[in-house]
Order: structure tokens, then C-alpha cells, then sequence
């Protein structure tokens, strides 16, 4: 898997927002085959820090339904896989200077 297709994009959240300042840790929507050591290497060859810890989750999808003239419609929003970066002390990461 090319590296560039590990990240997908990275998730600004109050709570995500709140653990980078006092954490260090950064959240990131990445590809579900990606594992731990490729999500590391493609953080620190983007954005040019060192990462520490890399935790992972897989967020399981949602069912959503909602009323219409022809009835209910039902349908599941799709999972994904968000990845928690700890980088090393004294490093940030911008992710507002692509905005």
C-alpha cells in the first residue's frame, strides 16, 4: 500500500482538539487495510515528526433512516478505521495550513 493512500484525511473534533493540546495526539481517518507501522511511517513522512504511539479504532457504521412520501427509507452509513498519532514532545502538526 502506497503511503499516500494510508491517510485519508485528519478528524477536527472539539475532543481531538482538546487532546492535541494537552496530549500530543492527533486523529486521522486512514484506510481500513492500513496496520500501526504504515499509518507511523506515512504521519512522520508527511507531516516531518516522530511519532511515539499509534492507537487504531474501526468505527462500525450507522443505521439511518428517514421519512419520505413513499415511507420509511432505511439504509447504514459506512464504517471506517481513525487512527490516534501521539507525537513526540515539542512537536506539533498544522493541519490548518492546508485550509
Amino acid at each position: 500500500m502506497k503511503l499516500s493512500d494510508v491517510l485519508i484525511k485528519p478528524v477536527l473534533t472539539e475532543k481531538v482538539n482538546n487532546q492535541q493540546e494537552k496530549l500530543r495526539r492527533y486523529a486521522f481517518k486512514v484506510d481500513k487495510k492500513a496496520n500501526k507501522l504504515e499509518i507511523k511511517k506515512a504521519v512522520e513522512d508527511m507531516y516531518g515528526v516522530s511519532v511515539e504511539d499509534v492507537n487504531t479504532v474501526i468505527v462500525p457504521g450507522k443505521n439511518k433512516t428517514r421519512f419520505t412520501k413513499a415511507g420509511y427509507i432505511k439504509g447504514v452509513k459506512p464504517g471506517y478505521k481513525k487512527a490516534y498519532v501521539t507525537v513526540a514532545e515539542g512537536e506539533t502538526i498544522d493541519l490548518y495550513s492546508n485550509i
